[in-house]
């Protein structure tokens, strides 16, 4: 069964991350393999809620980009470098492929052979010399009855063509020797004398006992084969080892976590017909065909608490989504057929996923009831923000009975241990919840943190505004604003970059902006600070 990421959006806050464990859970339950990931480091905030509730950290999606490993190449088109060649030739003619990686014992890749080579190989080489395993030989001679002594066999072939006479006179046997013979007792018992490494002998003909006891004195191997003198000549340079084949010393592999895109930049310029897949420690996987590289599995996608492609993982189009379940107003994301889609006016994802447990029947355990009830009080600041509805405070109720907590004083509790910015650096503190936006060609970047206490940020108000110019700059930004909400007054304090101003004032209907400015009643983002600034953008 394929692995389904439930992934939130990107900079991850509560409700983002505990709405992919809540999802994931339920579609466990439900016989589907489903895993949480995240998209960035999760704040205090969140360690806080995953913490109280023993529940691990996800494990983090980089992107969900088509890789070489979700092609379906040949991953058992491998054949050992030691294998005869005759046995490399009949797997690529049988598999019709036109080359083959060549591995080691375990595994590792070692080279490439083509047809080409095997036939440029098989009518240019004159060489005499055998130097092949003695398991080669009997599998390729298709020999029935042998006697081994040797594991692997060296030496020049000679075949007895001439008469005994000539052939014991002139032939220099030793035992660098191979002796391909029939039924030529005068030969094969001269042979055996010299001590050669090696008999064949062709149609079936057998050894006496008496010589094959000289041969096993003298430690000679011999091989009785069903083929005559010629086949056996003809095919005994196929017995070497496939690596035996000239090749060329270099060969373009791939990577079994490239990315498909690289890949089909390289191909298009190598013009290759194979390339041997490989992982990080060289062990080849198998190999990829350029015909098969549009035979992809797309990673499959379920979307929580966004349906932004700005907010989403990277390489969203290259994936297939199958679900989105979120809170917010519907963004760009396209499919490329109906998949299903939750959305609730609610304050929280977490909201909407209980009501999926509840219509499948499924229990919701303690520290998942824990989990959801943290994201629920989290994007709802505790029920102070105006996108809160009677349905979220309903579910935080039933939640907090599941989590054995008193969600009043847990939610106080999980909202100040995120306000912190000790030891953090600007970046970092525009980053903890950060998510771009696009009206027609516009884009903007709004960032929100919480605090109990503004006077710890006009310290560094200068360096929050150097670094929100910079990034405005490096994307282009309209507005890039940051909102620091004290959730205790139900008040956000505005810092922004320089060529945010005039649009801000405009939104908030302001002569004068200036850093830092106080905004009352204003804490949703979703609701009181989004669609101000699009209606602004967008007119």
């Amino acid at each position: 069964m394929d692995k389904i990421y439930v992934v939130g959006h990107k900079n991850p806050d509560t409700d983002t991350v505990t709405s992919s464990i809540s999802l994931s859970y339920l579609k466990y339950k439900l016989g589907i393999n489903a895993e949480p990931r995240v998209l960035g480091n999760v704040n205090a905030e969140t360690l806080y809620a995953l913490n109280k509730f023993k529940i691990k950290v996800p494990l983090y999606l980089n992107d969900v980009k088509l890789q070489v490993k979700d092609i379906n190449y040949n991953k058992d088109f491998i054949i050992s470098e030691d294998a005869p060649i005759i046995d490399a030739f009949n797997f690529m003619h049988e598999n019709g492929i036109t080359g083959i990686p060549l591995v080691d014992k375990d595994k590792k890749f070692k080279g490439y052979v083509s047809l080409k080579e095997i036939a440029s190989d098989m009518i240019n080489n004159n060489s005499l010399t055998l130097d092949t395993s003695f398991k080669n030989l009997v599998e390729v001679l298709a020999a029935k009855k042998y006697y081994k002594v040797d594991d692997n066999i060296c030496g020049t072939t000679c075949v007895s063509t001439f008469d005994d006479a000539t052939l014991i006179k002139d032939m220099n046997l030793d035992n660098n020797s191979i002796v391909i013979v029939g039924n030529r007792k005068q030969v094969i018992e001269h042979a055996i004398k010299q001590g050669v490494k090696l008999i064949i002998l062709v149609n079936n003909v057998e050894l006496s006992d008496e010589q094959l006891s000289k041969a096993k004195e003298k430690k000679v191997n011999v091989i009785t084969s069903s083929k005559s003198s010629f086949k056996v000549a003809r095919v005994l340079c196929l017995c070497n080892p496939i690596k035996s084949i000239q090749r060329p010393e270099t060969c373009i592999t791939f990577n079994n976590n490239d990315y498909i895109t690289d890949v089909e930049d390289k191909i298009s310029k190598l013009k290759h017909t194979n390339y041997p897949i490989i992982n990080n420690e060289d062990v080849c996987l198998g190999m990829l065909r350029t015909m098969d590289i549009k035979k992809v599995n797309r990673k499959k996608v379920i979307l929580v608490d966004h349906n932004q492609v700005s907010q989403a993982v990277d390489g969203l189009n290259e994936a297939e989504i199958l679900e989105i379940v979120d809170h917010h107003n519907l963004g760009d994301i396209v499919t490329s057929k109906p998949i299903s889609i939750r959305t609730m006016t609610v304050g929280a994802t977490n909201t909407i996923i209980y009501h999926m447990y509840k219509e499948n029947n499924i229990t919701i355990p303690k520290d998942i009831a824990g989990i959801m009830l943290s994201g629920i009080l989290s994007d709802t600041l505790g029920f102070s923000s105006p996108t809160t509805t009677d349905e979220d405070k309903k579910v935080v109720e039933i939640l907090s009975r599941i989590a054995g907590v008193d969600y009043k004083t847990y939610g106080l509790e999980l909202l100040e241990s995120g306000v912190s910015i000790k030891g953090l650096k600007p970046e970092d503190i525009i980053f903890k919840d950060n998510k771009e936006y696009s009206i027609g060609d516009h884009k903007f970047s709004v960032s929100q943190v919480f605090t109990t206490d503004f006077k710890i940020y006009k310290p560094i108000i200068k360096d929050l505004v150097d670094e929100l110019n910079q990034e405005s700059k490096r994307h282009g930004y309209d507005v890039c604003a940051l909102y620091v909400t004290d959730f205790i007054s139900n008040t956000s304090y505005i810092i922004y970059s320089d060529n945010s101003k005039n649009i801000l004032e405009i939104a908030y209907g302001i002569d004068e902006l200036e850093q830092g400015y106080k905004l009352e009643n204003i804490v949703s983002r979703k609701q009181q600070i989004i669609p101000i600034i699009m209606d602004v953008l967008g007119n």
